[in-house]
């Protein structure tokens, strides 16, 4: 008896320390990510496929930072993933075809070991969410990144189920949330014929549900808290809620300091604030005073490349000219 109990405290010892292992490996991976470290970030994500093959975190961590990097690229792509331009638009995008095709092997792998953990143990709680969230990765690369919105659709569809089902086993677990909330204010955002047409698949949405869970998200979430953050800014600001756009992405700022696009973010909901109280004839002194303390930080930053400085160079300008017209 003593042999046998031995050998459980070892098994439970060994799991253990390889799930702290893991999350530790996860969370500096994702802190260089949103830092703009893809190199740094792949390599501890590389590190969690060789700790642990057979567990689905590393395959999903390393699809995420391909994603990551893809909207990164393009700031036009990035500002305006979740409007209603970016739904009806079916221009494609210039997409990397060997990063495409890396970021679909991450996310076979990942759906693979996923399902045969599943196969195992239907309730396999893990399993389920990383199924769930390789399937959203997957539905906001084909509708953000390839413009394939029927592909996007049914692979949200998957991920939504499979994150309910998370929930129902454990409500606790706030991560899971995050694709229910974005297709939940995806849908709302559907012209009524194309919402009608959803509601006959049995997918229905409300932006203002979608709002409030990815909020929920962002305060008691653990790995999605800040993808949420991510996600509100933009919504945020379609939704012309400017303060609240500018509040979480300076909450992004402090905590990804080396990340100029979230700086760009503030300084982009600060310009269509400003607008907003002018044409109310409220002040605004301090939010222009933020604006300009934004790109006089960033236009002095030399440690930008001559493609970033370009790109903060034509922000201001546009900040300039959209302020100047009122």
């Amino acid at each position: 008896m003593k042999t046998i109990a031995s050998i459980l405290i070892c098994i439970f010892w060994a799991s253990a320390t390889l799930a702290q292992s893991l999350d530790t490996l996860r969370a500096e991976g994702y802190e260089a990510l949103y830092n703009l470290d893809y190199e740094t970030a792949r390599a501890r994500f590389q590190k969690m496929i060789e700790l642990a093959p057979n567990h689905p975190a590393g395959p999903q961590c390393m699809a995420s930072s391909l994603w990551v990097q893809q909207l990164n690229q393009s700031w036009e792509l990035k500002s305006t993933l979740y409007s209603a331009g970016a739904i009806t638009d079916s221009k494609s995008s210039q997409v990397d075809r060997k990063q495409a095709d890396e970021f679909r092997k991450w996310i076979r792998r990942a759906k693979q070991l996923s399902q045969a953990r599943l196969r195992k143990n239907p309730r396999d709680v893990e399993a389920l969410y990383f199924l769930g969230a390789a399937e959203g990765l997957e539905a906001s690369w084909a509708g953000g990144v390839e413009r394939k919105f029927m592909t996007a659709f049914r692979a949200g569809k998957d991920s939504v189920d499979h994150h309910r089902h998370v929930l129902e086993l454990a409500p606790d677990l706030h991560d899971a949330e995050l694709t229910i909330g974005l297709m939940n204010y995806i849908i709302g955002s559907l012209p009524l014929p194309t919402k009608m047409l959803a509601a006959t698949m049995g997918v229905r949405g409300s932006k203002k549900r979608g709002l409030e869970t990815l909020e929920r998200v962002a305060a008691e979430g653990k790995w999605a808290r800040d993808v949420a953050r991510v996600l509100l800014v933009d919504l945020y600001k379609r939704e012309k809620r400017w303060e609240d756009a500018a509040k979480v992405a300076r909450e992004l700022v402090v905590r990804y300091p080396r990340n100029y696009l979230f700086k760009l973010q503030v300084a982009d909901a600060l310009t269509s604030q400003i607008v907003t109280l002018r044409k109310s004839n409220k002040p605004a002194a301090a939010e222009e005073k933020e604006l300009q303390e934004i790109f006089a930080s960033l236009l002095r930053d030399k440690s930008f490349d001559a493609g970033t400085r370009e790109l903060i160079n034509l922000r201001s300008n546009i900040a300039r000219q959209q302020l100047k017209l009122q």
